[in-house]
Parts: structure tokens; sequence; C-alpha cells
């Protein structure tokens, strides 16, 4: 008798961790999109599995290319083969892509405004015990500052796709994709009338107390904490606010005047990040408003496993429904 192995929610045995990441589409569907766009190439730095590239290099080989531990020759790469009209789709883990290749995407890519897809995976803290330095809890804030740069930050996988078509069909410019390890809950069915569009903020529950604005994998978290809140007779209107630049103004502006508290989420340091951006929207609209970050305190994330340090930051919907209730009793 066949023993089988039971792999705990948190494991990184290969195999098993990608089945376990559903959400990360990207390979699938750029090889759904690569019939019709031969000018969709891939490209990764031996993480194209982890990352989920795999499928489209698997089905268009000559169409992908593997830099080995070279993240940043990989990025001016793309820029050579986006300055030829193809569209690349570069990817790689966060830590490597948004903060390591900084300098390449800033002065390769963003500088000349290339048609470059830049997918940042397992951001924030989802490395875990791996450690701090692969924590990337500062990309926002380097990316967005970055002129030419789309920022975005998708809540799951329908989500990436659904932009990831966009990006390829009707956009132009670079952009960098931020998106966690691919094991999230999901968001959004495919197919549904809430559609995923860049620049264009969904509102996924209405609320006249307050409003979570979050982005990325803390948007499922916004919508259960919002949940909690209900019970304790604080309705929260909650808003996925994916496209972190182009920023959805009115969606804001909206939320400040409708609600009078706005408070955001983000698996990044408050310094820079989707909360500093918000910020800049309100204090220019001169809309009085109560306000605060949550996220990352301006400091180094300590290690360990994924789940614990949601937790632990109150970053899980147990913690934002502690940190709103705070808020809004001061």
């Amino acid at each position: 008798m066949t023993e089988q192995t039971t792999f705990h929610k948190d494991t990184w045995e290969l195999y098993k961790s990608l089945e376990m990441s559903k959400q990360l589409t990207s390979g699938p569907t750029l090889a759904e999109l690569a019939d019709d766009h031969p000018e969709v190439v891939a490209m990764s730095s031996d993480l194209s599995k982890p990352t989920g590239l795999w499928p489209f290099a698997k089905a268009y080989p000559d169409r992908f290319f593997n830099f080995g531990l070279a993240e940043k020759n990989m990025v001016t790469a793309a820029a050579g083969l986006a300055s030829t009209g193809k569209v690349p789709f570069v990817s790689t883990y966060a830590s490597f892509l948004g903060v390591l290749a900084a300098e390449n995407i800033r002065t390769a890519v963003a500088y000349p405004n290339l048609n470059v897809r830049l997918i940042g995976t397992h951001t924030g803290i989802a490395m875990g015990f791996y450690g701090t330095s692969h924590h990337a809890t500062e990309d926002i804030s380097i990316t967005r500052a970055m002129a030419n740069m789309t920022v975005i930050s998708p809540a799951d996988g329908v989500a990436l796709s659904e932009m990831i078509k966009e990006s390829v069909e009707s956009y132009d410019g670079p952009i960098y994709f931020r998106v966690s390890r691919g094991r999230e809950e999901p968001v959004y069915e495919k197919g549904e009338r809430v559609q995923n569009k860049i620049g264009k903020a969904n509102i996924l529950r209405d609320g006249s107390d307050l409003t979570i604005i979050a982005c990325g994998i803390e948007v499922l978290q916004a919508l259960r904490a919002a949940d909690q809140l209900s019970g304790k007779g604080i309705e929260a209107r909650v808003i996925d606010m994916h496209t972190i630049k182009p920023m959805d103004e009115q969606a804001v502006l909206e939320a400040a005047q409708d609600t009078g508290a706005v408070l955001t989420v983000e698996e990044h340091n408050i310094m820079g990040g989707l909360g500093s951006a918000i910020s800049e929207v309100l204090m220019e609209s001169g809309i009085p408003c109560k306000f605060k970050r949550h996220g990352f305190y301006d400091e180094n994330s300590l290690i360990g496993k994924p789940y614990y340090l949601y937790k632990h930051y109150k970053l899980d919907a147990d913690g934002i429904a502690s940190v709103a209730q705070e808020f809004l009793d001061k």
C-alpha cells in the first residue's frame, strides 16, 4: 500500500505548491491570447513554474525566454524586444523585480515608455520564512514614482487575467502587476457582472459609516472585516482599488463625501503605497474626511509562515476589523 503524503497549506514542495496556486493565471491567459497576438512573448528567471508562466512556456517554447538568475538583464532585454514591436511579459518574484531591478525598469522601460508588462509575484510577506530580504513591501512606492508606469494590484486570478487581456488588446505603456503567491481564495468569478478594468475601481460592498479601500489580497480580507463590522452596527463600503496608478479619483472622493471616513489596507509599507496615493487625492480635493493608512508601519517585516504574519500585522479580517473599530472610536 502506497502511503499518501499530507501537505500543509503552507507547503513549499514545488509541485504541490503549484497545484495550490490557482490564482497565478498569467501563463494560461497568455497562452489563450498567443495565437491572435503573435507579438506576445514571455520571460522569466528560473521561476516560470512558481510564477505561473509555465503553461505559456510549454505551449510556445519559441516565444519564451529563461534568463536564469539575471533579473536586471531580463528587464533590459524585455525593453529591447518591446522596441521591436513585441509585448514582453516579464515575471519573477517581486523582491527580484520591483525592488532589485528597479533601476533597469526605470531607465530601460519606463523612461522610453515601452509596452513591457512586469508581473511581480509573491509580493508583500508571501515569501514568509524565506526571509525579509525576499519580502516585497516597497514595490508599490518604487514603481508608482516612475513616470509613465501603470501600477496594478489585482485581487485574484480572475482580475489578473482580465487586466492582462486588456493590456494586450487596448492599453499602451509599461505596467507593473503586483500579485501574491496564488493560493488565496478568489474574490471574483469568471464571467460575472463585475469586470476589472484598468483605472476603474470596483465597489464591492456599500456602506455609509466607513470606506475601506484595499488592493491585492487584502480586498477579500476587507470584505470579511466589513461583515464583522456589520454585526456591530457599522456599515462599511469596500472598494477594490486594483489600479493604484492611474487611480480612480472619483471613487475615492465619492467615498469620502458619502461616508466621511476612509481606511486604506495594503500588504505594503504605508510610506508611498496605496494609502499614500489615496491621501494625496484626498488632501488635494479639500474634502474633510477622517483618514487612516493600515499596512506595515515603516518597519522591516518579520520572518515566519505567511498566515502567522498576516495575523501579527492585523492584515487578516479580524485585524482589519479591530483597526477599523479603533479608528472610528477615536
